[in-house]
């Protein structure tokens, strides 16, 4: 794939993470080669962190460095050298974030998860929002935001092999066990789930296995892999996440959700791109319809993520966690 045809893959995903799409098409369109992809979103973000430090006032600042963070994180999604060092920028920019816009944010790390806590203390109801293969935290603030509207508490994390632990932690795909550490960790009686790609099959596995999910929803979620039908890049990614291609076809093989979508007994709400057709991948629908209280959402002109087409289910996501959770609270 050449530079061109890789902005443009990535362009629906950068734009809704919350990138302007001017300056997107400024920085990708000085690149020769992919590999230049990683080094120029870094400089990017470093870019936006100079102005944070330059802002006339901290909101100015924490919206610059929430910038940064995303394009930090972006640098990532290209095979580059210093892409654990670019991740940690992400971390530490968003942290620098909310320690100035939301004073009251609480950074929770525990064996296998770090993220930030934002939101009232006295919320109906805490979510936890979850990555995917090569996405992090930082490329869901918009989610985030539209959870916190409607008056919830948002945890936003990475676990194993994502984000800020990439560098030091491999995939797991038994992640209830991390959800499980994480809502000990927050205190809560209850929580919510948003999975986002893989971050969905996570969140399906978890709503199945977690007693204390109240309430889930996925987003271009897999039902089930084919390690043998995957495109190349899928696998080399997730080969580096897993640490070894034996391991990422194990990993792979486990990614089944036919047993376990009968047993999610919270109300599920499964959304789908039309567009997002990815080899060797089984979209959400079955889930939708094997689950006891699924809901299936298709868009049918939304791609991987629907950064193209987040209008047509970012709002119905939110109000069904929140209503859910809110229920579950009386």
């Amino acid at each position: 794939m050449n530079t061109a045809e890789f902005a443009a893959a990535q362009w629906t995903r950068a734009t809704g993470a919350g990138i302007d799409p001017h300056e997107y098409r400024r920085v990708t369109a000085g690149l020769t080669s992919v590999a230049d992809w990683g080094p120029a979103f870094s400089r990017t973000g470093r870019a936006c962190v100079e102005r944070a430090e330059r802002a006339g006032s901290s909101v100015s600042a924490g919206e610059y460095l929430l910038m940064a963070a995303r394009w930090f994180h972006l640098a990532t999604l290209a095979p580059y050298a210093e892409a654990g060092r670019a991740a940690a920028e992400a971390d530490q920019a968003l942290s620098r974030a909310l320690t100035v816009l939301e004073p009251e944010a609480r950074r929770v790390s525990g064996e296998g998860f770090t993220g930030w806590l934002r939101g009232p203390s006295d919320a109906p109801g805490t979510v936890v929002v979850v990555p995917g293969l090569d996405s992090a935290k930082e490329e869901f603030l918009g989610v985030a935001s539209a959870l916190l509207a409607r008056g919830l508490a948002v945890f936003a994390m990475d676990g194993p092999g994502q984000g800020a632990l990439a560098a030091t932690s491999v995939l797991t795909p038994d992640y209830e066990q991390v959800v499980g550490r994480v809502v000990d960790a927050l205190g809560v009686a209850r929580i919510g789930l948003v999975g986002l790609s893989l971050g969905g099959y996570y969140a399906a596995r978890t709503a199945a296995l977690e007693p204390r999910v109240a309430a889930v929803a996925t987003v271009s979620g897999p039902f089930r892999l084919d390690w043998d039908g995957l495109p190349p890049p899928v696998r080399d990614i997730m080969t580096r996440r897993a640490a070894g291609a034996d391991p990422a076809r194990a990993f792979a093989r486990a990614v089944d959700l036919a047993d376990l979508a009968p047993r999610i007994t919270a109300p599920l709400l499964v959304v789908d791109g039309g567009q997002d057709v990815i080899p060797g991948v089984t979209n959400g629908e079955p889930l939708a319809r094997l689950a006891p209280h699924g809901t299936y959402l298709p868009v049918p002109h939304g791609d991987h993520l629907l950064g193209n087409a987040r209008s047509d289910w970012l709002a119905p996501l939110a109000d069904h966690i929140a209503h859910t959770l809110a229920g579950a609270a009386e």
